[in-house]
């Protein structure tokens, strides 16, 4: 049995040797960021507000308005062929300043890489959702969603993904101000960690019991240490 078995394994081994070695090219030489940039302002003009190129991933920044039909450029032209949104993330760029929403984006066919952002004002941001032309965009765009309070016209499924779906405020906007209560539990806060001593002590934090709790010191009822 062993010996059949060493054998098929010596067959298969000289069938693959003979297999056609295929060589993948891993960008494509003629089509770089900054190319990929000029036939986009051919196409679209002012809508391409900058690019920047010396930087370690060179990225085009574009108008808010335009980034759906940019987007359908990028997956349908056959050039670009676009055909998945590897990531979408969104930023803050301070307090009192726009948010941004960031795109990486790749072809399988042509082996190369693009990146684009857009940036909205904070009060009532809203971006069309690329989600139905790229799927991984979906649960990408309900986290920006969910973490900065930019709403994606046109998303299948636009709710929060991380947060409850009542929850107040965009956690990831640099000037969110954390609820003190959510359905009666006390929500932690930094001063937390160091200026209470135990659940009993301090029932006003309602029933959240938090795990560094375990390591503090019992008291009795009149805070002392038992």
């Amino acid at each position: 049995m062993e010996a059949e078995e060493a054998n098929i394994g010596k067959v298969l081994c000289q069938k693959r040797n003979k297999w056609p070695k295929f060589q993948i090219q891993l960008t494509d030489p003629n089509m770089t960021p900054d190319l990929i940039t000029e036939k986009l302002k051919a196409q679209f003009g002012d809508k391409i507000l900058e690019f920047a190129k010396d930087v370690t991933n060179p990225v085009a920044k574009v108008a808010p308005d335009a980034v759906l039909d940019l987007c359908k450029f990028l997956k349908n032209d056959a050039e670009l062929y676009f055909d998945m949104c590897h990531n979408l993330s969104g930023y803050d760029l301070g307090a009192g300043k726009n948010l941004a929403v960031i795109y990486h984006l790749f072809s399988f066919k042509h082996r190369h890489w693009f990146t684009l952002k857009t940036e909205v004002i904070r009060d009532g941001a809203h971006l069309p959702s690329v989600a139905r032309l790229w799927r991984t965009a979906d649960w990408h765009e309900r986290e920006v969603f969910d973490l900065y309070g930019i709403h994606f016209d046109g998303h299948p499924d636009h709710r929060r993904i991380l947060c409850p779906d009542d929850w107040e405020g965009w956690p990831l906007r640099k000037d969110y101000v954390v609820q003190e209560y959510y359905h009666g539990i006390r929500v932690p806060y930094k001063e937390d960690w160091n200026n209470f001593d135990t659940l009993a002590a301090n029932p006003e934090r309602g029933h959240f019991v938090f795990q560094f709790e375990k390591r503090l010191p019992v008291v009795s009822e009149n805070g002392k240490p038992v």
